[in-house]
């Protein structure tokens, strides 16, 4: 735990003015193949040419740093919205996406990333700071979509708690919404989904990382997988309809071996969204509009 004569978080931060970053992809139709077989469809659900599914920007523009960039936790040590706080502790915490015109495969893409808010707050296991990084995509000399996510940081490294000493791999959740979908990802699914995303972080893939120095009971769920999960639940009941926006909310984190059920309920012109299990209620939610 940090002192408390230890300078506050947003000291750290006063000076902090990242600059943009634009990086190029082909949006090349390899990584929606990989994702749709990820998730067990019959077929790709894009190919070159068609829309991108909302949020399937995460399988692109990735980047691949030296290994001995690597911090023991599998995360950068350093990059440029990372904020330079002393034994750095990330937690992805949501984000939401205004999509004007989809993404289009096998058209190359351009991303532009850069600061857009940093926010000190005091949370119950002490200072946090939130930063929002936003996203502008272009394609063919247009602005085709913003997206924007929440990372909260704390200083200093601290045991989880909260969570089930075991992981119950047999009770499944129950829902009476119109929309629903079911996962129960396993070690190979979290291990495939990291490579897709160019993900090191070890709560995902070593068990005994999470127990002993995280305090997990098993390899934590990435929290994008949970939103994918949910908007899969859209993509799915409402095949010919458009995303004009979405958000999403990740609350508690789920376990490699747990039942999810990802739910949607139309809501006028939003459709409402869950991803919980028998424990957990909430591990996420979140809200599509149609265009």
């Amino acid at each position: 735990m940090p002192s408390p004569h230890a300078p506050s978080l947003a000291s750290y931060v006063e000076n902090w003015r990242p600059a943009p970053v634009t990086a190029q992809d082909p949006l090349d139709p390899g990584p929606a193949a990989a994702v749709s077989a990820l998730l067990d469809l019959p077929a790709p659900a894009a190919r070159a040419g068609d829309p991108l599914p909302p949020l399937w920007q995460w399988f692109h523009f990735l980047h691949w740093p030296a290994q001995q960039a690597l911090g023991p936790d599998g995360h950068l040590r350093d990059a440029r919205f990372l904020p330079p706080v002393p034994d750095r502790q990330r937690m992805f915490a949501g984000g939401r996406c205004e999509i004007t015109e989809p993404l289009r495969l096998g058209e190359p893409a351009e991303r532009v990333s850069s600061l857009a808010t940093v926010t000190p707050k005091q949370g119950r296991s002490g200072e946090l700071l939130f930063v929002t990084e936003r996203q502008e995509f272009r394609q063919g000399g247009r602005l085709r979509m913003v997206e924007e996510q929440d990372i909260v940081y704390r200083s200093g490294r601290t045991a989880a708690g909260g969570h089930p000493q075991a992981v119950d791999p047999r009770t499944a959740p129950t829902t009476d919404a119109p929309w629903q979908l079911g996962m129960r990802p396993d070690a190979v699914l979290l291990f495939r989904l990291s490579a897709l995303t160019a993900n090191a972080h070890r709560i995902h893939y070593d068990a005994p990382y999470c127990r002993d120095t995280e305090g997990y009971p098993g390899l934590v769920v990435h929290g994008p997988l949970l939103a994918l999960l949910m908007l899969e639940v859209v993509r799915r009941g409402a095949p010919g309809r458009t995303v004009r926006s979405l958000s999403f909310r990740l609350h508690r984190p789920a376990f490699a071996g747990e039942h999810l059920v990802a739910d949607g309920t139309l809501d006028g012109a939003a459709v409402r969204l869950r991803a919980g299990s028998r424990r957990e209620a909430r591990h996420a939610t979140g809200e599509v509009t149609f265009a």
